[in-house]
């Protein structure tokens, strides 16, 4: 894990509870942020991240605003996505990969507590040629994108470009706001990270079914959510006395949580605007101080697109909490992501392969190795 050791103790940033004097139908009030071009680590980028921090603290979220860019690129891949999940159901069940989790999902193949979700999906990853070392070497889940045409490919990976960089100012910003010495300190994690995304499409509600996606939290680590303008994102802010679960751990699955309960505030859309918010290597590495932020999405009158794009630490990485050098609690993130899509996906075509050829015993060699590495250069005992 990134950072140095003059990094001072988070818990310094106090948690504030959600009001919830008017709590039914809630819409939730999140502030929109304006980033800077370049983080630099002065006054006004310290009072912006402590700003981001006590909101992610009192509403689980944020928004940023987008650059004039930034929308025409949503836009464009908005448009790539739609033509695409236009196709015929059999022609866009060819565009999968037997090697990554990259290509389509159809509708009622991805289970959130063991119920199906009606969104149909197409999963981005980092997109590697069969030439690449990790490729050969058999490491789970790197690969070749199933791209379905050229247009598709130019429009999403401009827009994850673009999503990219703003997910790194944000983390140089969040790190200014829980206090950290080093400006660079959880974007030092994600140097090279295994960032992917999730292009989705809903169908509107039907007397069958008003179940988007189940209540859930996200398995990484920073969550960039463009959506259009038909709504049905809904949020769980951080609530005293309330149990989070360590969803990476597999006894404490946060998935279906308080899913019928009352305290959840509607994120309505707003143009040009991303929302912004922390995944479970957020929770494990502040020990709690930020919440990985529960979620869920209900079908509207209308079809629903959105992108959800992840901006995640090194396959590579040894996440650990900050302050807390005695905690067993730590995770391999490769071993702790391709855990999560084994899990959601148990039947698709590549977590087969991954099983069949045995590629879970090329991740325990590269988490001993990453396990070994750490305890070298933070001068630890190796556990």
């Amino acid at each position: 894990m990134a950072g140095d050791s003059n990094i001072a103790p988070v818990s310094t940033v106090t948690p504030r509870a959600a009001d919830w004097s008017n709590r039914l139908n809630r819409i939730a009030n999140l502030k929109t942020f304006h980033i800077p071009p370049v983080v630099v680590g002065n006054a006004a980028d310290i009072k912006l991240g402590k700003s981001m921090v006590l909101e992610w603290q009192t509403e689980g979220m944020f928004q940023v605003a987008c650059t004039p860019d930034v929308y025409t690129s949503s836009q464009l891949a908005f448009e790539a996505s739609r033509e695409f999940f236009a196709r015929p159901t059999s022609e866009k069940l060819s565009y999968v990969s037997d090697l990554t989790f990259a290509g389509y999902i159809a509708s009622g193949e991805e289970l959130t507590a063991g119920e199906a979700d009606s969104s149909e999906i197409f999963t981005l990853v980092k997109d590697l040629p069969l030439t690449d070392k990790r490729v050969q070497d058999g490491w789970p889940g790197h690969g070749p994108v199933p791209w379905p045409s050229s247009t598709f490919k130019e429009a999403l990976q401009k827009y994850l470009r673009e999503l990219g960089s703003i997910g790194d100012r944000l983390l140089q910003l969040i790190s200014l706001g829980l206090g950290l010495q080093n400006l660079n300190a959880l974007k030092s994690i994600a140097n090279d990270g295994w960032h992917h995304a999730r292009v989705l499409r809903y169908p509107p509600t039907s007397s069958q079914s008003s179940r988007g996606t189940g209540s859930h939290t996200d398995y990484g680590f920073l969550v960039i959510i463009t959506q259009d303008d038909a709504g049905g994102l809904s949020i769980r802010p951080p609530i005293n006395g309330e149990i989070r679960n360590r969803n990476w751990l597999p006894s404490e699955s946060s998935d279906g949580m308080y899913e019928d309960s009352e305290e959840w505030n509607y994120v309505k859309p707003v143009r040009s605007t991303l929302v912004v918010f922390p995944g479970d290597m957020f929770q494990l590495l502040t020990d709690g101080t930020l919440l990985s932020t529960p979620h869920k999405v209900h079908l509207t009158q209308k079809e629903r697109y959105s992108l959800a794009y992840f901006h995640e630490p090194n396959f590579q990485q040894i996440i650990k909490p900050f302050n807390n050098a005695d905690s067993m609690d730590f995770v391999h993130y490769g071993e702790h992501v391709t855990n999560m899509f084994l899990r959601g996906y148990p039947e698709r075509i590549t977590s087969k392969r991954i099983n069949h050829e045995n590629r879970m015993d090329t991740l325990v060699k590269l988490k001993t190795k990453s396990i070994s590495n750490f305890a070298r250069m933070h001068n630890v005992r190796n556990r």
